[in-house]
């Protein structure tokens, strides 16, 4: 098997387990009686531990060229310690199996972009239909999980993440070994990621996901309220899935006529649009529509993050980039919008949940912009 059609697989199940976790776990948890204070602890507790654990794995990698068999050992661990959830039923020790996933699950994802980013190597503007596979799966697992839930107990979600965790170790074997780089200079590479341009960028990054926590950790709770049912929570999830899947498969047009940075900057805009419809928004239509948008505020968002930072990272450090941008985002971003989330929808409802997204998408698009008018930055251009 090819090593595009390995990485391919394991975006699919990678993003195929996620597509069960993201709509569906948050909804498990709501379901056995835990408090909106308590998931949103839960999925920023999960976050925090994203934050670190990822950049200690990735500067192993990095350093030893060991990249590989940290994956493969991560892969096996984080399906072991998913097992926990098939036997805790109460919050303290629902969090504490949190924590034991999160510490191997951590790097898988910042170490798929890195490894995915080597094997494209020239064609990296092709990088949105090898990513795209993990949308399919995602998309295709919504919508049957959403039909399959209305007859069947929430504790389905946990035995299908457990089988999709086990079956994406076992392709992780499957991977060849990765061309070993020189460790030589890996400190002095590390260091420059600290330079102010990647500051910015993380830290626009970070605001981007930071307004994502209500919509990951509270949307399908959110429609639930509204009195809609899991059919068509799968769905929503879905046509944002969908909305995706385009974004990505047309990545090389995107990158041909627009820089990393400019597609960003238009995904914040975006963003501002999306979760102002959702605050108002409560019609069947209207909330379908708005999950279109999710081309830009992930998809297009996304691609551009992942490989701006291939394109700021240096040689010896392209993992530990990854985990870096991972950690900000998806780690630290996310565990501060879920938290934030949280605390506002058990105190105040959905509303000032929803506003609050839109004020920090609209701060992290102002930053950026005025990130994009200094001296050169203008003049990015893509890599090839």
């Amino acid at each position: 098997m090819r090593t595009d059609h390995i990485l391919s697989a394991q975006y699919f199940i990678y993003f195929g387990v996620m597509g069960v976790f993201l709509p569906y776990f948050n909804l498990y948890c709501y379901h056995l009686g835990f408090s909106g204070s308590q998931i949103g602890t839960i999925s920023a507790v999960r976050s925090l531990v994203m934050i670190a654990l990822p950049m200690v794995w990735a500067a192993l990698a990095d350093r030893f060229n060991i990249r590989r068999a940290i994956f493969i050992t991560c892969s096996f661990c984080s399906a072991a310690a998913w097992s926990l959830f098939l036997v805790v039923r109460t919050y303290r020790p629902m969090l504490l199996a949190t924590i034991v996933y999160a510490l191997f699950y951590a790097p898988l994802i910042a170490f798929l972009e890195a490894f995915a980013m080597d094997v494209l190597a020239e064609r990296k503007k092709q990088y949105g239909r090898m990513r795209a596979w993990g949308s399919v799966a995602f998309i295709t697992v919504v919508l049957v999980l959403g039909r399959v839930l209305e007859n069947h107990s929430l504790t389905l979600v946990v035995w299908i993440i457990l089988g999709g965790s086990v079956l994406q170790a076992v392709v992780a074997c499957r991977l060849p070994p990765m061309a070993p780089r020189s460790r030589d200079n890996f400190l002095r590479a590390a260091r420059l990621l600290i330079s102010p341009r990647v500051m910015v960028f993380l830290t626009c990054g970070f605001l981007m996901l930071v307004s994502h926590g209500a919509y990951y950790a509270f949307f399908s709770i959110h429609l639930a309220a509204l009195g809609f049912g899991k059919s068509f929570i799968g769905l929503c999830w879905a046509v944002a899935s969908t909305a995706e899947i385009w974004a990505m498969f047309n990545s090389r047009r995107i990158f041909q006529h627009f820089t990393f940075p400019k597609v960003m900057l238009f995904s914040f805009a975006i963003a501002v649009l999306r979760w102002t419809g959702l605050l108002w928004a409560r019609g069947f239509w209207l909330l379908l529509a708005l999950q279109v948008l999710h081309a830009f505020t992930y998809g297009t968002f996304h691609m551009a993050s992942i490989l701006y930072m291939d394109q700021l990272a240096p040689a010896a450090a392209k993992t530990l980039g990854q985990a870096v941008n991972n950690a900000m985002t998806y780690g630290f971003g996310l565990m501060v919008g879920f938290f934030v989330s949280g605390l506002l929808y058990e105190r105040f409802g959905s509303g000032l949940m929803f506003a609050f997204s839109i004020a920090v998408a609209l701060a992290g698009g102002l930053i950026f912009a005025f990130f994009l008018l200094l001296p050169g930055e203008t003049r990015a251009v893509p890599t090839k």
